[in-house]
């Protein structure tokens, strides 16, 4: 495997060489180079076909805002304005709007059924989906149902994508990216957490 030059994990915790975050990640070296493997494989994709680079930063930088703001979406928003400015701005908006508390959702198990709990349904306005069009505006709400209510993905989600022109793989790609965004997000906090702590 080839050695990054650029660990974004470290870039975004800030970590020193020399730190409590060096120390740790030093003792999990797989673990350390197939994250960054993953983020290579999502955002320097050898083949971006049926998925954008473009829409990975943008649907990045749409899922990471709605956790909140902090060093991962603020890459990830100045990565979508660098790429697309005008479609960041909008999504920019539009994450002022989408955000909610969760996950909540409804369980369709009989036996969990009583744990179902309701919130916000998200749905791309008329003029926001005008200027980013039916493809991306369908990415940025399953993006936060897979945020806010994964428990909810079926396949009447799914034929959404498929109706605004995503095909299969692309619709794989997009929930890897999903998935990988919230653990990188969650793999962050706690580790600055740590740098600045100092434990």
């Amino acid at each position: 495997m080839t050695t990054p030059t650029v660990d974004v994990v470290d870039t975004l915790t800030g970590a020193a060489p020399d730190g409590v975050v060096a120390a740790v990640r030093s003792i999990r070296p797989v673990t350390r180079e197939q994250l960054q493997a993953s983020y290579d494989a999502l955002f320097d994709p050898v083949d971006d076909a049926e998925f954008s680079l473009t829409e990975r930063l943008l649907v990045a930088a749409f899922a990471t805002g709605l956790t909140g703001a902090d060093a991962t979406a603020d890459l990830y928003a100045e990565r979508a304005a660098d790429a697309d400015a005008g479609a960041a701005s909008v999504i920019a908006s539009l994450v002022a709007e989408a955000g909610t508390a969760g996950p909540f959702g409804r369980y369709r198990e009989e036996g969990l059924v009583g744990e179902s709990a309701d919130g916000r349904r998200f749905s791309v306005a008329e003029g926001a989906r005008t200027q980013l069009g039916d493809r991306l505006a369908a990415a940025l709400e399953h993006t936060h149902l897979l945020v806010y209510r994964p428990r909810e993905a079926a396949d009447a989600a799914l034929q959404r994508l498929l109706d605004a022109g995503w095909t299969v793989s692309g619709i794989v790609t997009l929930s890897q990216l999903v998935a990988f965004l919230a653990f990188q997000q969650r793999v962050v906090a706690g580790l600055r957490v740590l740098e600045e702590v100092g434990a």
